[in-house]
């Protein structure tokens, strides 16, 4: 049973990823009979630390304290090219007893440099996950989804994805019941529908060459018709199998995948800015019908068009007429 907890701190230590872990697992809520962890803050570099924020953190506890942890977090901090062998150390050997890790967004460079990655699929940030898999080759990156449960490693992608690998943690040792409980205090959802796929910007690539470049802008000006690779090799002027080579040359995928990409968000966007019904969107971004564009949802992003758009829709709120009284 999940009992005692210690979030470690680097120097450059980033606040919003330290107070996840304390709001989850650092606050007394017996008043409503849910667990309460005995809880620190360790320092990792000394009893005063400073934050990306410009304040400071003081602690009297050394990684000693790792060693009672049923838990270790390691929220996101300043990454440097090297970390604390004592602190790794500390890691390593709480893994071996079976004590659980997690990182918080960057936090999962520390778990990569002890060797705790290595073989095992992780979450990270999506802007961080190249130089992850850089870093560490053995370990297998997924910059999609909000968190990875490996236990007992456990890995989550940045900032508020934090709190929903928290809260899993919670789940799998208290049950729905208090994760719910604790998420309704903190005014969260206790689980998030699909993964950080939904929150990555993905421009159009930008091609060494411009041999289908024209194609691409007409391409996209026509997303809603049925496009065969014989109408866009013949629009480029070439064959069939010469257009689908350089099209995956310039673009580093098939025409087809590409316009699958192209209708997502476009989607996105009519969902997000419209109040168009699905359907209708669905025609409009090539999907045919509200069936197919829910399993290319799925597929691309792991959430539904209506999730998402509970999401990311944009509402113009009317300014409020003046009064005397406070909202």
């Amino acid at each position: 049973m999940l009992k005692n907890v210690a979030a470690v701190l680097l120097d450059g230590a980033h606040p919003f990823e330290l107070g996840v872990v304390c709001e989850v697992f650092g606050l007394d809520r017996s008043d409503e009979g849910l667990p309460v962890y005995d809880f620190a803050v360790v320092s990792a570099a000394g009893p005063t630390l400073t934050t990306h924020a410009g304040f400071t953190i003081s602690t009297p506890y050394g990684l000693d304290r790792l060693d009672e942890a049923d838990l270790i977090a390691v929220p996101a901090a300043t990454m440097p090219d090297t970390y604390p062998p004592e602190l790794l150390d500390a890691l390593r050997r709480a893994v071996d007893r079976g004590t659980r890790v997690l990182s918080v967004c960057s936090g999962v460079f520390v778990l990569g440099a002890a060797g705790l990655l290595d073989g095992r699929r992780c979450a990270v940030h999506w802007r961080y996950a190249a130089e992850l898999a850089v870093r560490h080759p053995r370990t297998r990156v997924d910059p999609d989804v909000l968190y990875v449960d490996e236990d007992p490693v456990i890995t989550s992608a940045g900032t508020a994805a934090g709190i929903d690998a928290c809260l899993h943690i919670v789940r799998k040792e208290h049950g729905a019941e208090v994760a719910n409980a604790i998420a309704r205090r903190m005014v969260v959802p206790p689980h998030r529908d699909g993964g950080q796929a939904q929150y990555v910007e993905r421009p159009l690539p930008v091609t060494p060459c411009d041999t289908v470049g024209g194609v691409l802008a007409w391409m996209e000006r026509h997303l809603d018709q049925a496009l065969t690779v014989e109408e866009l090799a013949a629009r480029a002027h070439m064959s069939p199998r010469t257009f689908a080579r350089r099209f995956q040359q310039e673009t580093g995928t098939t025409p087809y995948r590409w316009l699958l990409r192209q209708r997502v968000l476009r989607a996105q966007e009519l969902l997000e800015r419209t109040d168009e019904t699905v359907e209708a969107i669905a025609s409009r971004a090539g999907f045919g019908n509200a069936a197919a564009m829910r399993h290319q949802f799925m597929k691309a992003l792991g959430t539904t068009p209506n999730a998402f758009r509970r999401t990311f829709r944009v509402r113009v709120v009317s300014a409020p007429q003046a009064s005397g009284r406070c909202a």
